[in-house]
């Protein structure tokens, strides 16, 4: 009876620390990742839906790894504070443009990506956003340098 009791306990035991190690495992780990926001921009008055990137880890990951970027969907990084922004394709599939943006909402540059590129693609002046996109998506739109995008809905 005395050894029955014993196996009973150091079984709860181990149940216990099993328990409490995958909780603090999901808890620390990726079981606890933020989801990225979506939200839907207009660029010349055609709708983009676009993720967004605010964290380091989702900046860093970007739209690495992904077959495809539906038409008509980005990506919106957001940076804390207005700096000299730098990309690159890095485990990109796809081809990309990216626009660069100021803290008003002001283009400052556009360019063309190419996919798996590790030449680094960097703004002109300090920018808060940087908008990725299907290639061609800016040129279709009409957007241009000097353009505004209305951000309201992701300050």
């Amino acid at each position: 009876m005395i050894k029955h009791k014993y196996y009973v306990i150091k079984g709860l035991l181990i149940l216990y620390f099993l328990t409490l190690w995958l909780f603090s495992f999901c808890l620390f780990s990726s079981c606890h990742k933020k989801e990225m926001g979506k939200t839907t921009l207009s660029i010349n008055g055609r709708p983009l839906s676009v993720e967004i990137a605010r964290t380091k880890n989702q900046r860093q990951r970007g739209l690495m790894y992904r077959d495809e970027l539906a038409i008509n969907q980005g990506m919106l990084f957001i940076f804390q504070n207005d700096k000299i922004l730098s990309f690159w394709m890095k485990d990109t599939k796809i081809p990309l443009s990216i626009a660069f943006i100021d803290k008003n909402g002001k283009v400052t540059d556009i360019f063309d990506m190419e996919p798996y590129s590790l030449i680094p693609i960097t703004s002109n002046s300090k920018c808060r956003y940087a908008l990725e996109v299907n290639q061609g998506f800016f040129k279709e739109s009409g957007l241009l340098v000097g353009d505004r995008i209305d951000l309201e809905t992701v300050r």
